[in-house]
């Protein structure tokens, strides 16, 4: 059983937050890796070396990740598992043919590309002496300020392009993976549609279907809602409790109200 408070919340455009929770541990390291991914790319466009740093401690991160278990061999599977439903969408009636065959494409060039790299893509980064020393002191509180790594502070004084030079090499390196990850997620939110539910007294909870093949719960809500979901479960059952929030001071309590809201099992 897992329990988290909405491992992932997410807001659109329209206003709606968006909670999700990984049902299982594939989906966990896929949402952590993109959490990382999105934050990595967000911080290595901007100029400030303030950002730069950041990016560095993502990278850092997702390489932790990546060097536990076989990751790259995950992402295969996972990529297979989708151009198989996709494949079976081909004989169905009423499918964009032209959207499918698009999906497909991408599917099949990130497994190609992924297969261009091979297992051992991360040497290049676990290769550098320069990240190995960021890596190292990264463990110590405060340990990358400037009088413990020079040659880091020295770094970052350079311009922005000589920094995203560099950078670009390093996320070269694990692009491929996060890219698809990044698709694989993308197909796996779209194939389930939202449905109303409502939480009686701020509680709900639902029985899997003993052949489903859930991975992925997400939860959504008004973007001013002041409730967020705690979500308790596994791939046979979960449970939401929706806890009010006022302020970091005060503990979260479930809500007594019945909550509206929509679920998406993925």
């Amino acid at each position: 059983m897992v329990k988290l408070a909405g491992e992932v919340a997410a807001r659109t455009a329209t206003g709606a937050a968006h909670y999700e929770q990984p049902l299982s541990e594939r989906m966990r390291t896929f949402l952590r890796l993109e959490f990382l991914y999105q934050q990595m790319l967000y911080n290595a466009e901007k100029e400030a070396d303030w950002a730069t740093r950041a990016t560095i401690s993502s990278l850092l991160e997702i390489l932790a990740i990546l060097s536990r278990g076989d990751v790259r061999s995950e992402v295969l599977k996972e990529l297979d598992h989708q151009l198989g439903v996709l494949e079976r969408f081909q004989s169905q009636p009423g499918v964009d043919n032209a959207r499918l065959a698009a999906l497909v494409r991408n599917l099949v060039a990130s497994r190609e590309e992924i297969g261009r790299i091979g297992s051992g893509f991360l040497q290049p980064i676990k290769d550098s002496e320069f990240l190995n020393a960021i890596k190292h002191r990264s463990a110590i509180p405060g340990g990358t300020c400037e009088f413990d790594l020079p040659e880091y502070s020295h770094w970052l004084r350079q311009p922005i392009a000589r920094r995203q030079e560099d950078l670009n090499r390093w996320i070269g390196s694990i692009r491929p993976i996060c890219d698809a990850v990044s698709e694989s997620l993308w197909l796996i939110r779209e194939s389930a549609r939202p449905a109303d539910q409502m939480a009686i007294n701020g509680m709900y909870q639902h029985n899997m279907q003993k052949d489903a093949n859930c991975r992925l719960l997400r939860v959504s809500l008004a973007g001013d809602s002041p409730l967020f979901p705690e979500i308790s479960g596994s791939q046979h059952r979960f449970t939401i409790r929706f806890l009010e929030w006022s302020t970091i001071d005060s503990r979260a309590v479930q809500t007594g109200h019945d909550v509206p809201f929509q679920l998406s099992i993925c």
